[in-house]
């Protein structure tokens, strides 16, 4: 995961949006404990645009497996981010009700993030 991101870095939707200053992977759970923090403070209010998507998948083998008999079940699966990635846009909203919406969601994130507008 070396770099920063050269997809995805500019707002395209939206007018507001939530740029991540870290490298991490994201689970799909997390992504979407982070949507609902900023639906629930907007009050569904307003168009959320998610930019990223869990399309890795994530394997484990069970608690006391010994070693070899092949790879582990799919356990989660996760959003593999890069500085610079816009993670979430928004509109329809005032610009301090989007930044208190992602200063919320982003206690849901195991990154740092910045707020951006266009």
């Amino acid at each position: 995961m070396k770099g920063t991101s050269q997809r995805g870095n500019t707002l395209a939707f939206g007018e507001l949006g939530m740029k991540a200053l870290d490298r991490a992977w994201i689970s799909s759970r997390q992504i979407e404990a982070a949507r609902r923090a900023i639906t629930h403070y907007t009050k569904r209010g307003g168009k959320l645009w998610i930019r990223i998507f869990p399309d890795k998948p994530v394997t484990s083998k069970g608690q006391g497996m010994p070693m070899g008999k092949g790879k582990g079940a799919v356990a989660y699966y996760v959003a593999v981010v890069t500085p610079g990635r816009i993670l979430f846009e928004i509109s329809g909203v005032t610009r301090e009700q989007a930044r208190e919406a992602f200063k919320r969601a982003e206690h849901k994130l195991p990154i740092k993030v910045s707020f951006v507008e266009s």
